[in-house]
């Protein structure tokens, strides 16, 4: 159990550190256009991201070979890590 808390917290810094530097994209239309352009490296979702768009984004990041993280922090807590003023449910690493 605290192995897992640290991998969270692991994740969590690095997203933080990742948006500092404006590495990330956020909202749905944005990666999914990533993905399709190839300029992910990974793909992470909140915990209460809508089941179609969980399914879209698997789909296309699976095909481009790109891994998909679902993150234990919901869209609130995920808008705070990417310092946004709302709830974000979908980032990619650029």
């Amino acid at each position: 159990m605290v192995q897992q808390k640290q991998v969270v917290d692991d994740i969590a810094e690095m997203l933080k550190a990742k948006a500092q530097k404006k590495e990330v994209i956020v909202g749905l239309a944005t990666v999914l256009k990533g993905i399709q352009q190839g300029k992910l490296v990974k793909v992470f979702l909140a915990s209460n991201s809508p089941a179609k768009m969980k399914d879209d984004v698997i789909r296309y990041a699976t095909l481009a070979h790109i891994p998909v993280h679902e993150l234990s922090q919901n869209n609130e807590e995920l808008g705070v890590l990417c310092k946004k003023n709302f709830m974000v449910s979908v980032v990619g690493l650029i």
